[in-house]
């Protein structure tokens, strides 16, 4: 049965999508006070807007400075090549199967290292420092129109912090603006394309950790990724699943920011402290066995591939020649597959690649030999559609 080149092109095309993506209040020690009944009367809410304004919009791979704040003690610039003591201060938040935390340079607890914490993450690609295997023992990421979210429980001694430490918050403002820590940057491709995060709080202790980041468009980015609850500790801030030995990805409600009631809202330090939000609703979860670090390389922000086909006959063999280039920042990476198909259904397939670069964000671009095994599959597996 014969395939058509239109239908062939689309499958191709979904094939490339499936691809995966690469992507202020001081930490406090203190740990949740209990949860009582809101109090009957609190503080008016502040309004909120989401026409927010900020000094710098970055993009990996495109424009990221050395640092992006005065006093930082890492980079911004991390490359692609992850070690156990990077300094790079760039998290991305993507699925459970690819996400970062915050974690000491050296052994210490968060609260000692508020200021100069460093990226942590499960894969390879971003530059950053990787988590040691056995270190995230439950995950679940939640994407909402609003924010998106991973909660879970994990062994953080393996990256560096006392046991126990109750913990602390990292956020994008920190007491002078300049952030916990210094200059750190937040990425992700949630929304439409990968993109700086300018709202996220992130919570760390010895066992447990909770981060969300804010869609930038969404209805309230400063409110639902308040930072100012910084003794309240994940589950009052961000209710969830925390359940360890398993990971998942959701969908779910966005629910209401941490610390608003209706038109009220909660200050820290009142002498009655409302309880936490319910867990929003969430739907459409997807478990995944686990999560290994640095198993899955990425890819970075703002690139795209194209495919071209060409097909020729030659007695009985059609020969198909695929090109696919992937493109970002002015520098390109292109390969070609060749393959050929008989009538019996047999095929093989040759794979090229030739990379040229126009910027040093080469760097931070897909690697030739992934691009090489990809058209070497492409090619083939034309090859054997086209001889159906």
């Amino acid at each position: 049965m014969s395939l058509s080149v239109v239908s062939l092109l689309a499958l191709l095309v979904s094939s490339v999508s499936a691809l995966p993506q690469t992507t202020a209040a001081s930490v406090t020690t203190s740990s949740a006070p209990a949860i009582t009944t809101a109090p009957a009367s609190v503080a008016a809410a502040p309004s909120k807007s989401n026409k927010l304004s900020y000094t710098a919009t970055y993009t990996p791979g495109v424009n990221l400075p050395k640092t992006s704040e005065n006093g930082q003690s890492g980079t911004n610039q991390c490359g692609t090549g992850s070690n156990s003591t990077s300094m790079c201060q760039n998290l991305y938040i993507n699925s459970v199967q690819d996400f970062c935390l915050w974690g000491p340079p050296s052994p210490a607890g968060i609260a000692n290292d508020e200021r100069i914490v460093v990226a942590y993450c499960l894969n390879e690609g971003y530059g950053t420092r990787i988590f040691p295997e056995g270190t995230i023992l439950g995950a679940h990421f939640t994407q909402t129109p609003d924010y998106v979210q991973i909660t879970g429980w994990g062994d953080f001694t393996k990256i560096g912090l006392p046991n126990p430490d109750e913990g602390g918050e990292l956020d994008p403002h920190g007491a002078d603006g300049n952030g916990n820590p210094i200059g750190g940057l937040a990425f992700g491709n949630s929304f439409g394309k990968m993109q700086q995060y300018h709202e996220w709080t992130n919570f760390m202790s010895s066992n447990e950790f909770c981060i969300r980041a804010c869609n930038p468009l969404g209805t309230n980015p400063a409110g639902f990724c308040n930072h100012v609850y910084d003794v309240m500790a994940c589950e009052w801030n961000m209710p969830g699943n925390y359940d360890p030995g398993y990971f998942e990805d959701c969908e779910g409600d966005s629910g209401a920011p941490m610390g608003v009631y209706g038109t009220s809202t909660f200050h820290q330090g009142q002498p009655a402290t409302p309880a936490a939000h319910p867990a929003p609703a969430s739907s459409n979860c997807v478990r995944v066995a686990s999560v290994t670090p640095g198993s899955i390389a990425s890819t970075p922000t703002g690139a795209s591939i194209s495919l071209s086909t060409l097909l020729t006959t030659s007695g009985k063999v059609t020969y198909v020649e695929t090109v696919a280039t992937f493109t970002e920042g002015g520098a390109s990476t292109t390969g070609t597959a060749i393959g050929a198909a008989s009538a019996t259904g047999t095929a093989t397939g040759a794979a090229t690649s030739t990379t040229s670069a126009k910027s040093s964000a080469m760097s931070n671009f897909v690697s030739a030999p992934l691009m090489v095994m990809f058209v070497t599959f492409v090619g083939v597996m034309v090859g054997v559609t086209v001889a159906m």
